[in-house]
């Protein structure tokens, strides 16, 4: 799940960084001095920016993925006690 979260947050920033450079072509000229002046603050702003999509991503997909799945364990766990389960299944989760 976490490498999932990852792989979009980087897909969203990517995406994002390659939309503002089509945009902000007037700057051109002055990529070197942006760069030297304010590159340490883009380079921040950037990797506060990834955290905080990352948090989302992840904290979306647990919402999504993990839905009722402590009934769904205790439905399991039930099957188990009760003998329903077949013998293979249930040796794999007594280990």
């Amino acid at each position: 799940m976490i490498g999932n979260a990852f792989f979009v947050s980087t897909i969203v920033i990517l995406s994002l960084g390659l939309y503002l450079l089509g945009e902000c072509r007037f700057l051109i000229p002055y990529r070197q001095l942006l760069f030297e002046r304010y590159g340490q603050s883009i380079a921040l702003f950037t990797a506060a920016l990834f955290v905080n999509v990352f948090a989302a991503v992840y904290l979306i997909g647990r919402k999504l993925f993990l839905k009722d799945t402590g009934r769904k364990l205790a439905h399991l766990e039930k099957q188990l006690r009760a003998g329903q389960l077949s013998d293979e299944l249930s040796r794999r989760l007594e280990e």
